[in-house]
């Protein structure tokens, strides 16, 4: 029998995605998570709730009519684009340090003498840290008394160095934006999604993978025409 050159080998299953309640942190402007009964079993033999939560609230997937016109919605990215290998970038030291700090080419360079260069069609993911402040929305977002976030983000010049000399499929991070919290340009979202690339958002349970040789699977909600969809993010760890 000839081998399945796309056969996965893991021990671990892990979660990357938060759980999705009213009280998790929203971007400004984000409409509320809602939760409504709809049937009980007491009065119905079953349990059905109404959900209602923005595209791109908790762990999410945004996808490139967000932020170009006429670009495609999150209902036509292919079954394969969304099973893809991921690296994970550790600036949690930095992060701690400055909170605005961004993931420069020589952090890349730095992770790849000791990991090996970054494969070709990877899910780059930075683990920052502020997974553990999702339960605190003041915290989480780190605003400043003029309205200004702060959090880590990709620099402009790391993504197009992954983009153009790595080829990868995309960015992630445990944080609301893979851009910068000062930046509302949205110009990291700009540059992954102007090439249909993948972009996730508010990752968890970064502390448990590896820097290279997990597989990411992320299940989209198909959306028709979506900016993006909550994500149910699973991480197959070897």
């Amino acid at each position: 029998m000839t081998k399945n050159k796309n056969t996965i080998t893991y021990s671990r299953v892990i979660h990357l995605s938060h759980i999705i309640d009213t009280d998790i942190p929203q971007w400004p402007g984000d409409p509320p998570v809602e939760f409504t009964n709809v049937a009980n079993i007491p009065q119905d033999g079953y349990y059905l709730r109404r959900f209602c939560l923005g595209e791109h609230s908790a762990t999410h997937i945004n996808a490139p009519n967000s932020f170009h016109q006429n670009k495609v919605g999150i209902d036509q990215y292919s079954a394969q684009s969304l099973v893809l290998p991921g690296v994970v970038i550790d600036i949690c030291k930095a992060a701690a340090v400055n909170a605005d700090y961004s993931l420069t080419i020589g952090d890349v360079l730095t992770w790849e003498k000791q990991h090996g260069e970054i494969p070709m069609g990877s899910l780059v993911i930075l683990y920052t840290g502020l997974q553990n402040k999702w339960l605190d929305k003041n915290a989480f977002f780190n605003t400043d008394v003029k309205g200004i976030m702060h959090f880590c983000g990709f620099s402009y010049e790391a993504t197009q160095f992954l983009l153009q000399q790595r080829q990868i499929a995309g960015l992630a991070t445990d944080t609301h934006g893979v851009d910068p919290g000062q930046d509302n340009s949205f110009s990291i979202n700009s540059l992954v999604l102007a090439q249909q690339g993948i972009v996730l958002e508010n990752l968890t349970n970064l502390h448990e993978l590896p820097a290279r040789g997990t597989t990411v699977i992320i299940g989209v909600l198909r959306l028709r025409n979506g900016s993006g969809s909550p994500v149910g993010i699973l991480a197959l760890v070897p």
